[in-house]
């Protein structure tokens, strides 16, 4: 990973610019690993996220990922056009469409799963185990993210 130069000294200590960048390095690392599974960032949030919630409403699957309704309809096009997922009328209310994960999107879903933690292995690699966890409760405390995944 190409090097980054140092940031002004008064704001390199930062928890935000620090966290900033840490994420930004891992965002980098796990749309390499993507890339290689043939996935953009957003395909892989959205095929997860109706592999979890599915079938599921198109409107309700943006709304769960904080996605904007013109790009999701672009990322659900994609995903159908490789076989990952199928969209139907839903069979509640025929005006919404339904998003289900095929048998080759859960297989892609697991791939990528796997593909994932290896790039957050890397990232994290600095850190001992003991770190590791009390790194990870710490963000999710700061985070705002439930951690049961709740919203």
């Amino acid at each position: 990973m190409p090097t980054t130069p140092p940031a002004p000294s008064t704001i390199r200590t930062l928890p935000s610019w620090l966290l900033g960048r840490a994420a930004a390095r891992g965002r980098s690392l796990v749309a390499e690993a993507l890339a290689r599974e043939g996935l953009k960032m957003w395909h892989h949030v959205v095929l997860a996220a109706v592999a979890d919630l599915g079938p599921v409403a198109q409107a309700e699957l943006g709304r769960s990922v904080l996605l904007d309704p013109k790009d999701m309809v672009g990322v659900i096009n994609d995903l159908q056009a490789g076989g990952f997922v199928d969209r139907a009328p839903d069979p509640t209310d025929r005006r919404k469409n339904a998003i289900t994960v095929t048998a080759e999107g859960k297989r892609l879903v697991a791939r990528c799963t796997r593909a994932a933690e290896r790039a957050n292995d890397a990232l994290l690699a600095p850190l001992s185990a003991g770190e590791r966890e009390r790194f990870l409760e710490m963000l999710t405390r700061i985070s705002g993210v439930p951690e049961d995944g709740a919203s």
